[in-house]
């Protein structure tokens, strides 16, 4: 059996047994399947490539065809316990929404990016004038899906700004093993290749409560009586 990525090695660690999963951009399950296997989660896939999910399906994984940019809107609020995003935020169209969505349908986001303010990067970009191709960014421009590339300093600017704790931060360089780091540390925002967080809500998101009888039906407020009550007077 061959080693999981060093990414899927760090969420392994970090999920739970027995939680409740979703996997957006499962792709074909590897990771669905690694948390399935190691730590018995009730795990679902979100995967938009119909080849995707047939081979979740093929797996016997539970899967879903969709999009992350418009389809979680349609879960509900705190189905999950965790929702992970592996190196896809950067390809979404509405990466802001996308994280905000991510952390009110599951109490916890695991979140992997590339650093394009990793010193590979910033080597590339003054010597050759080009956009880099590395190991965390390795298609050219013309051919890459990533649409919304950013930096450590960045990505932690957006968490403030949606009032996101970060619960535990680790950097994945040159394919070792992860190491915790402070992602606020200026020197991080040069050395990580691609840095994994696990995030939550400050303030945790609560879901409509809508009221009904015992019969199922919704409760309808019932209308207040527009006659004013008589006052009583004193004796």
């Amino acid at each position: 059996m061959t080693a999981p990525r060093e990414d899927f090695a760090e969420i392994l660690r970090l999920v739970r047994p027995g939680a409740r999963v979703l996997d957006v951009g499962c792709e074909d399950g590897e990771l669905l399947e690694l948390l399935s296997r190691e730590k018995r989660i009730d795990g679902q896939g979100l995967e938009i490539s119909p080849t995707g999910v047939s081979a979740c399906l093929a797996k016997g994984l539970a899967v879903v065809q969709g999009d992350g940019d418009r389809d979680l809107d349609h879960f509900p609020t705190r189905a999950f316990d965790y929702a992970i995003l592996s190196k896809t935020l950067q390809q979404m169209r509405e990466p802001r929404h996308v994280l905000s969505e991510l952390l009110r349908i599951a109490d916890q986001a695991i979140i992997s990016v590339p650093n394009f303010a990793h010193w590979r990067m910033r080597l590339s970009l003054m010597s050759r004038g080009r956009m880099p191709e590395t190991r965390a960014l390795p298609d050219p421009w013309w051919a890459t899906a990533n649409i919304h590339l950013c930096t450590l300093r960045d990505f932690t600017d957006l968490c403030r700004e949606l009032d996101l704790r970060v619960d535990a931060c680790a950097a994945l360089s040159g394919g070792k093993p992860a190491r915790p780091i402070t992602p606020d540390g200026l020197l991080e925002n040069w050395r990580s290749e691609t840095a994994l967080f696990l995030l939550s809500r400050r303030t945790e998101p609560q879901a409509k409560r809508v009221a009904r009888n015992l019969l199922g039906e919704v409760d309808l407020p019932k209308p207040q009586d527009p006659r004013p009550k008589p006052r009583r007077g004193r004796r």
